[in-house]
């Protein structure tokens, strides 16, 4: 079970972080084209703003779930990483019981969150604010996915609090 979990989590792992990087090309090249308007061509284009500001909001939040697959999100090892020996299993259960019950939370009102999003539109692009929206109970879902993942690998052995490299 322990080994299922953590190929499972690599392979989620694998597809988010190339999720995140091509998310990250795409914002470069907004970015480019938004300065390229702005300086060179004044074309005034009203979209590379807001598609920025889309492309970097759905990429932290799904960075959160790489965070967690590698051990390496800095908000759950901060308190853990440092409690006395004797003291780290069982308080990094319930840090990790917590913060699954947490991203399960917010993916379960983020739908709600979304719906509500449906209604409302982005009038440079005509489009609703539905997909945008849906970054926020996709990346919590993927993030609580990865939690139980990693807690199923790992099964407790929190005692070096080391992060985890895949091999690629």
């Amino acid at each position: 079970m322990q080994r299922f979990a953590g190929e499972l989590s690599r392979m989620i792992n694998w597809v988010v972080e190339r999720v995140i990087a091509t998310l990250m090309l795409v914002l470069v090249l907004d970015v480019w084209i938004g300065v390229i308007d702005r300086y060179l061509f004044h074309w005034q284009l009203p979209w590379p703003e807001v598609v920025a500001r889309y492309l970097m909001i759905w990429m932290a939040l799904l960075a959160i779930s790489a965070g967690i697959a590698r051990r390496e999100h800095i908000g759950l090892t901060a308190l853990t990483s440092r409690i006395p020996t004797a003291f780290r299993r069982p308080i990094a259960v319930g840090v990790e019981c917590i913060a699954l019950v947490m991203f399960l939370a917010i993916a379960w009102y983020g739908l709600d969150f979304a719906e509500k999003g449906a209604r409302k539109f982005a009038h440079i692009f005509g489009m609703s604010l539905y997909w945008p929206y849906m970054a926020l109970p996709v990346a919590m879902g993927i993030a609580a996915l990865q939690s139980l993942l990693t807690a199923v690998r790992d099964l407790g052995d929190y005692s070096a609090f080391e992060t985890v490299e895949f091999i690629e």
